[in-house]
């Protein structure tokens, strides 16, 4: 989810769902120890829990950036050994990770002897065409014993040449069997299941297998549907906001961001645009929010001006 699931995103899925446990985007190691930590670590208290997705491969330096996600007060560290795309590989680290166990292992190990929060790992099931489950048990075997409890498995191989990471999350078949009898061969971990899944049925199914499930798409692009997560999943018997009270509930965020002068308003509302998927109006809502004639120099005020033109879209002909 690198580019999507920012502090932005965040905060404006937040504003839908109490509960549901949030993730970054994947920042490096070198991000952190070489940039401006603030920029990628900064977070509203609202988004608790929240935890923060690395991508490296140095014991040492993992160790260092845990670090700085408990000071941050993150909830959790996590591993990314998922990701397929090139740009990552180049850095040694990702999916590719998955072909040196004892690496992550150490990694692994590391990051637990140098925090108190969670330290879990997100990776896919094989890579390339080793597509055995043998494979993938003994992976988490051998991370397991180096101290994580958690592992979040996207049930697709990843494909390193060949397949760019939009043709990764969908080419490679998935393989939800694997996850499940990894749950049966480890039934004291916690095993996580993600990819593919479109509906709260399909996942009500996986449940039953599985500990938990991460959902990455659907959150996207069609967030509203996480309003329904509350009372489903975590017993909390609030009504849902209104896709309206989301919306404006974006506006003082905006504005404080814009004070600061930290942020435009193309840079959050950008994260907002399926907030009315499949409703009348999405398409003007879409509209204005991504013209860049009315981006230029706008202010919170746009908001309240495309709810307008959607509650205009909405009445009856």
């Amino acid at each position: 989810m690198l580019d999507w699931t920012d502090r932005h995103y965040r905060f404006f899925l937040r504003q839908i769902t109490r509960h549901t446990y949030l993730y970054t985007e994947m920042v490096t190691t070198g991000a952190l120890l070489h940039g401006e930590p603030p920029r990628f670590l900064d977070y509203s208290d609202c988004e608790h829990p929240v935890a923060l997705q690395l991508g490296g491969s140095e014991p040492a330096e993992l160790a260092a950036c845990a670090r700085m996600a408990e000071r941050w007060g993150y909830d959790e560290v996590n591993l990314n050994v998922g990701c397929p795309s090139e740009r990552v590989q180049s850095g040694a680290f990702g999916a590719c990770l998955m072909a040196e166990p004892e690496l992550v292992a150490d990694c692994v190990k590391a990051m637990r002897d140098a925090v108190g929060i969670d330290v879990t790992v997100k990776h896919r099931i094989g890579i390339d065409e080793i597509e055995h489950y043998e494979y993938l048990r003994d992976f988490v075997g051998t991370v397991a014993a180096a101290g994580c409890d958690t592992f979040v498995v996207h049930a697709r191989n990843a494909i390193l040449k060949g397949l760019s990471p939009k043709e990764n999350r969908e080419i490679p078949p998935l393989k939800y069997g694997y996850v499940h009898r990894l749950k049966r061969d480890f039934p004291a971990l916690e095993i996580v299941l993600n990819g593919g899944l479109a509906d709260w049925d399909q996942v009500d199914a996986q449940l039953e297998h599985v500990d938990g499930v991460m959902i990455g798409r659907m959150a996207y692009h069609d967030p509203y549907r996480f309003a329904e997560v509350d009372a489903r999943y975590y017993g909390d018997s609030r009504p849902a906001p209104s896709r309206a009270e989301v919306a404006r509930a974006l506006m003082p965020y905006i504005a404080e961001r814009m004070a600061a002068g930290r942020s435009e308003v193309k840079h959050i509302v950008r994260h907002v645009l399926g907030l009315y998927q499949g409703r009348p109006g999405a398409r003007q809502w879409r509209r204005m929010l991504s013209d860049s004639n009315l981006l230029r120099g706008a202010t919170p005020a746009l908001i309240e001006a495309a709810l307008a033109q959607v509650e205009r879209d909405a009445l009856p002909a």
